[in-house]
């Protein structure tokens, strides 16, 4: 259970330190005999998995296309953390990991920004121009996936707060909320901001359901006082700085993205080609292409339907909204006051934000966003295999 705790918080650090202890918890499993639980979305990770092969070897560019079948062994972090785990106390320890990690790595991304910032005024640029196309990482290389890894765990951290009875790591995990919550906001990347408000109206409503007002209230007061020109990156969704913000750039790749599909419906173009046959697919009417960047299509289920095929794309979505119906479904049969209802909450509120932030990025295509997806919706499936356990006729004293 250690090792598959310690792989799981790993993915908002390093993703090469989560592969290796992933390997090493894989071992002790096997050394241990740990029985291996196969939660019910195995059926359409399986069937996503035929599909990505099927597609792959389809391609004709096996060696191009290794990498997607390679990251297939990101998946066991779900499988491992679903049968290592057995109580919600347990998965606490594991989201106190999440909270710390994510701490740090929001504080090395907040002191990014102030060097950006102070950088900016040194050459007399303007701040948002020189800032939108280089953005705070933290531990990680990219601002996507930084923020993907704040999203998730300032949901981890609001679940804990809202719903879990033990209040002893309360005041600080809601300053650990705040400063993972500040560079969400400061690292910019819209899709990941609807994904986190979206995951937190849900949360918000089963606690408190007045506060869903909070939301927008502070959007107003950030687009208002517009603090870094973080109100004009709000506004950027409907009013683009021209070429600076990448609307233009993802409305292309979206019609990209529909043009493989109508060719290739069935396979796609094939893992990894995307990047390599985009050109052929521009629409006429596009006589430039808006700067940004075009291996992948920005949207998980238009990019993985072009990329693999509409039923590969669709195995995709079965599994997550297999996850979400499972864990809405065990939450009501769960007694009000059930201490493992947090996890739950957790769960469906991260698959919420996740599908919803996936229309604008392919963030379950990256390693450490999809490694701490996985292991949160494997936390959810520890709780449904218990109160499974004990609803069973096998588990009445009588």
């Amino acid at each position: 259970m250690v090792l598959a705790g310690v792989a799981a918080v790993l993915p908002v650090v390093s993703i090469a330190g989560f592969e290796i202890v992933l390997g090493a918890a894989i071992l002790a499993m096997i050394v241990l005999r740990v029985k291996p639980k196969w939660p019910p979305i195995w059926l359409p990770i399986s069937l996503f998995f035929l599909g990505t092969v099927i597609s792959w070897l389809a391609s004709g560019d096996l060696r191009g296309g290794l990498p997607q079948i390679k990251k297939f062994y990101v998946y066991a972090m779900m499988f491992v953390v679903a049968s290592t785990f057995q109580s919600a106390a347990q998965i606490r320890w594991l989201a106190l990991g999440w909270a710390a990690a994510a701490t740090a790595s929001a504080g090395l991304g907040l002191y990014q920004f102030y060097d950006k910032y102070e950088d900016a005024l040194e050459k007399h640029q303007k701040f948002y121009d020189a800032y939108i196309a280089d953005r705070i990482t933290g531990f990680l290389d990219h601002w996507m996936t930084f923020s993907g890894e704040m999203m998730m765990a300032l949901l981890v951290i609001a679940s804990v707060v809202f719903f879990c009875r033990d209040r002893g790591w309360v005041v600080w995990l809601l300053g650990a909320g705040v400063l993972v919550g500040t560079a969400l906001v400061a690292a910019e990347t819209r899709s990941m901001w609807a994904g986190a408000a979206c995951g937190g109206v849900y949360l918000l409503w089963f606690w408190k359901r007045w506060t869903v007002i909070a939301l927008p209230v502070v959007a107003a007061i950030l687009m208002l006082v517009n603090p870094f020109g973080i109100g004009d990156r709000e506004r950027s969704v409907f009013s683009p700085h021209g070429d600076e913000d990448s609307n233009a750039h993802r409305a292309v790749t979206r019609r990209i993205g529909w043009a493989m599909i109508k060719a290739h419906p069935l396979l796609g173009v094939g893992p990894e080609q995307v990047g390599k046959v985009y050109k052929s697919y521009v629409p006429a009417d596009v006589k430039k292409l808006p700067t940004g960047y075009y291996q992948h299509l920005h949207n998980v289920y238009i990019h993985y339907a072009a990329e693999r095929g509409v039923p590969t794309m669709l195995m995709l979505v079965w599994m997550l909204l297999r996850a979400l119906y499972d864990f809405i479904r065990t939450l009501r049969k769960l007694p009000k006051d059930a201490e493992e209802r947090w996890v739950l909450h957790l769960g469906i509120a991260v698959i919420v934000a996740i599908m919803i932030a996936a229309w604008e990025e392919v963030n379950l295509g990256t390693s450490v966003v999809l490694a701490m997806f996985l292991a949160i919706v494997g936390c959810g499936y520890v709780v449904v295999t218990s109160q499974e356990l004990r609803s069973s006729p096998s588990s009445d004293p009588r």
